[in-house]
């Protein structure tokens, strides 16, 4: 099933997603990896306030290439998500309600997900170029000195994704795992 999600999210959307969904998001994400979301964690064990709101907000898992002339970003492929496992749940607690990436997620993070009525989407690796397309205008929000590692906020039109695991916990991967041994 193909499901148009517009950002930032309502909960009463992001329940009804279930796994192995196609979703086209439209609105605002935001990107981030390693670098960024150490950063946010000592904003926070500081008791300074972020530079960014996270109240029912995704985070893409990227660092994008630098834009070519007449483009708006280079391409744009997802990021090993288990990268952030450390800090996700902290960020989850916080209203963010949604990360993109790709690849499987810690035990910890489900329970995180499952808690906080959230999700995890997967962007297909390899079509960094089509992905790119989606992405519409980009505004760096915070850490530019991190480079391609900056905080940036993206508006995207019909960015494509899968659910991977939705907010009760199921995962695709461990779903796909089970369907092959059944079939063997």
């Amino acid at each position: 099933m193909e499901i148009r999600l517009k950002l930032p999210v309502k909960e009463s959307d992001l329940i009804k997603l279930k796994v192995g969904d196609r979703v086209l998001l439209t609105g605002t994400i935001y990107t981030g990896r390693d670098a960024a979301h150490k950063r946010l964690i000592e904003t926070l064990e500081k008791n300074e306030k972020l530079p960014i709101d996270l109240k029912n907000e995704f985070i893409y898992y990227v660092g994008p290439s630098p834009a070519q002339p007449g483009q708006v970003i280079g391409s744009a492929g997802p990021t090993t998500s288990y990268r952030m496992d450390s800090y996700t749940k902290a960020l989850m607690d916080l209203g963010l309600k949604g990360t993109i990436g790709k690849g499987n997620r810690s035990e910890e993070v489900v329970e995180s997900i499952i808690k906080n009525k959230g999700i995890y989407l997967g962007a297909i690796g390899g079509a960094a170029a089509l992905i790119s397309k989606s992405i519409k205008r980009v505004e760096i929000i915070a850490y530019e000195d991190l480079g391609t590692e900056a905080i940036r906020k993206l508006y995207v039109e019909d960015f494509p994704a899968i659910v991977v695991i939705d907010s009760e916990g199921n995962n695709l991967y461990n779903l796909g795992k089970e369907e092959y041994l059944k079939s063997i």
